[in-house]
This record gives structure tokens, sequence and C-alpha cells, in this order.
């Protein structure tokens, strides 16, 4: 008989301290940079993250399992604002694009770093709001926002990021409950592609987002005309997943432009948002610029536009994701089934696939992945690595080299912080797999493992429908 309980961790109230074995005598894992950084192997032949056995992580939460370390998450918002302290004479305020993962405990760690945060829906505000952070910190975009999300946004007190007329309008609008004007930035698209993906490149003119440069006067025109409005900056962003350097410094000179354009208006425009969009490395190929780099390549750009036009320097906002959380965290799943197809391939199975990691079967983004239980083993054998849906593409690593792999072996991809919580479904009503969060030896539920109740939860079933 299946059971349909919660598992173990689940059954408590609330979120626990749950201790983890800890080597004493760890070496660094030979995969150590496409890990997070407290990546070990421990005297099991076990990866270790946080100070936590990840097998044992498995025993204890199931599997498919996110395992988040708190101190590569923080070390990359650190490097962010350290980096704006050295480059940037001015103002400056990074912000963490939630889209990436939103959870209570993912935003309270950014917000308790310093730093503000973006969100995409009523949703990720409201997350943000119950995490404690400050309204003052919090912006809110999209292309198409409910009249409740605007409210909601309006009266939490947090900065509206405007994307078209219809938005504007119905901002201009806005008087009830308004006791000073509600404050927001301008999202223009910039006509500035760059080399990734066709579905995450939102920089060039044919995008759904933002307003279209070519209005940017009939744009400043009205909002200066508007009471309830104060239009604090300008925001643009060009894609996701990018190593070039070359598109962010010809953004930071279009929207000095048009910020120098926007004063001529009589706009208070103060304020610079760069969007974010800086890549990580996934595979051992992938090339990115680090946070340093790519900061101070920004920072330089905004203070050379700045100058040339004899203009006081912006304040300076930027939006990263991935590159705040992608590589802070693995999934850990269960190897099951093996088939060998003759001459051609090996697949080898494991308890999730495509609903808690889309990815690879919606931009065929590309992994790694160890053996987590047998870490010094040599590869001796290349599979390829299939989730258990009900579809062929739900492949998540094609061909990679790897110990032979026996069925209940831990099996971990990395990477995995950036849009696959987010992005996870129920396909095939696959329940969503729990994430916790590890450091300093210890583990904590920050997600729990959904049950079948749970997907039955918001189910109706008309009375005439029953079976008797």
């Amino acid at each position: 008989m299946v059971s349909t309980s919660r598992p173990p961790e689940a059954q408590n109230s609330g979120c626990q301290y749950l201790p983890c074995p800890i080597s004493l005598d760890a070496t660094r894992s030979p995969n150590q940079e496409l890990l997070p950084l407290t990546a070990q192997i421990n005297s099991r032949d076990c990866l270790e993250i946080g100070g936590c056995d990840v097998p044992a992580l498995v025993q204890q939460f199931g599997s498919p399992l996110y395992i988040l370390d708190e101190e590569t998450l923080r070390t990359a918002c650190r490097q962010y604002q350290d980096a704006f302290k050295r480059h940037y004479p001015g103002a400056s305020q990074v912000l963490y694009a939630s889209k990436a993962w939103s959870c209570l405990a993912v935003d309270a760690i950014v917000g308790s770093e310093g730093l503000g945060i973006d969100v995409v829906s009523g949703g990720e505000l409201y997350t943000a709001l119950q995490a404690g952070i400050n309204p003052n910190k919090l912006y809110l975009h999209g292309n198409n926002k409910s009249i409740a999300e605007l409210t909601l946004a309006v009266e939490a007190n947090c900065i509206v990021v405007v994307d078209n007329w219809q938005e504007l309008h119905n901002l201009a609008k806005e008087k009830s409950g308004i006791s000073k004007p509600i404050r927001i930035m301008l999202r223009l698209t910039p006509g500035i592609e760059c080399h990734t993906h066709e579905y995450i490149r939102t920089g060039h003119l044919d995008s759904k987002f933002g307003f279209d440069p070519s209005q940017l006067d009939e744009i400043f025109r009205f909002v200066s005309q508007q009471s309830t409005l104060n239009c604090l900056g300008l925001h643009a962003h060009i894609g996701s997943q990018i190593f070039e350097r070359q598109p962010h410094q010809d953004l930071a000179g279009v929207m000095v432009e048009w910020l120098n354009r926007a004063n001529g208006y009589g706009l208070p425009v103060s304020e610079l948002n760069l969007g974010g969009g800086l890549g990580i490395r996934y595979v051992e190929s992938d090339d990115p610029p680090s946070i340093e780099e790519w900061v101070k390549t920004i920072c330089e750009a905004i203070q050379a536009a700045a100058q040339a036009r004899a203009l006081p320097l912006p304040k300076l906002l930027c939006e990263p994701g991935r590159s705040l959380i992608g590589s802070a965290c693995v999934t850990a799943y269960t190897i099951g089934s093996t088939k060998v197809v003759p001459g051609i391939r090996t697949y080898v199975a494991v308890d999730g696939g495509m609903s808690d990691n889309p990815r690879p079967i919606t931009y065929q983004s590309v992994y790694r992945a160890v053996v987590a239980n047998r870490m010094s083993e040599p590869s001796t054998q290349k599979v390829t690595i299939a989730g258990k849906h009900c579809e062929s593409g739900d492949i998540l690593v094609k061909a990679i080299d790897l110990p032979e792999v026996k069925s209940g072996d831990t099996l971990v991809i990395m990477g995995t912080g950036a849009y696959n919580y987010s992005m996870a479904s129920n396909y095939n009503r696959l329940p969503r797999s729990a994430a916790v969060v590890v450091s300093r030896g210890e583990a904590n539920l920050i997600v729990r493992r959904e049950t079948y109740q749970d997907l039955i939860q918001q189910d109706c079933l008309p009375v005439r429908l029953k079976q008797s």
C-alpha cells in the first residue's frame, strides 16, 4: 500500500532544526568550481554541503531535495554590495530578482544582507512583505499587472516599475487612500541584444516588456503632468544568463541619455536600474565575468556617460537573480532504474525530472552531476540522466561520465538554485519537492514536501460526478 502521509520532517508544525553528521577530516571536492562554496568530501566519501552530509539529508528529508547553501548565497550578496562600494562613488542599491526563487527563507536571507527585492507578481510581493522586507526596497515589475497587484503595491508603499501605457493611466487615476504621490520607475526597451536563449532576451525592441523608446517624449510629458505620480527613475533589462560585458556598457550610455531627456521635462529622475542577467557556470566551459568584473563594468560606464553630459551621478540599481542564488543550490535525487540501449545509450532514471527542473526541456539547459555517496570513485560509464515523467524529452543531463551507478545511489545536480523551485510544477501529479537551507552543520526545512492530499486540496468534485 502506498502511503500518502507527510514524511517525518513535514509532520512538525514548523521548519525545525535537524542536525546532520559532519566529517572532521573532509577535503575539497574536485568539482568545487560548480558546487556551492562549502562543498567537501567527507570521510564516508560523501558530498557535504554546509557541513551536512548530502545522502544523510536525503534519508531525513526524502528526494528530490533542493539543498540551499546559506554561505554561498550570503557571499554573493556581499560580493555585489562590496563591488559597488569599491567602484561607484554615488549611491547604489542591489535588488534580488526573486523570480529566480521566491520563498520566505530566501527573501529573509537576502533582506538581512541589505538587499532589496525585485518582485514580478502580487504573490512574490506578498511573500517579500511577509518575510519582513522594507517596502522602500521592494520594486514591482510585470508587463500586465492587475489592478489588485497595483493596489497591493501602492498600499504597501512599494515602488512600481511601470511597463506600459495602460498601467501608467491606471496609476495616474489612482487616488483612493493615497496621501502622497505613487513612486514609480519607467521601464524602457533599449534595443540592445545579447547572445543568449531567444526566450530570455528582453532588451531587443521586439519584446513584450517596456515602453518603446520612440515614445520617450510623449511618456515623459504625460508623467510630468500627473500630480499623483513621482517618477524616481528609469529601468531597462537586456536578458538573462549573459556572459558579455559590452551590452551592459552600451545600456549604461543609453540610459544616461534617457535620464537627461527626462530631466528636460522637469521629472525628478535620479535613479537608473540596469537590470541583471549576469550568467553563472553550469558546465566547465562556461566563462561568465565575475560579480566584481560585472559591477565594475556598469559602474565605469555610468560614470563615463554621466561625466560626458555633465550630469550628477544617479543612484545606481541592479537586480541580479541567477548570479546570487543559482550556484548556491543543488538538487539531490535517488537513482532508480537503468536501461541500456546497446550501442546507443544508457539511461539512468531518477525520482524527479522536469517537474522540479524544467529548464533542460524548456531552454535546452545543460547541467553537471555527481554521485554524492561515492564521490571519489572514477567515472567509468557515460550515461543519460532521465526523469520519471511521461515525456520522452524529460532528460536532465545528456551523455555525462559517472561512476557505475546503482539503484539507491544519491545523484546531485549542481547549479539548480535559479528557476528550478520557482518554475516547478505538479506535472503527472508529482508532489513538489522539499527544500532545506544548510549552514554550519545544521539543516532547516524551508519548503515542505507536498503530499498526495496537497495535490487535491484545491480540486472540487461536483456532487453529480461522485461515484456511488
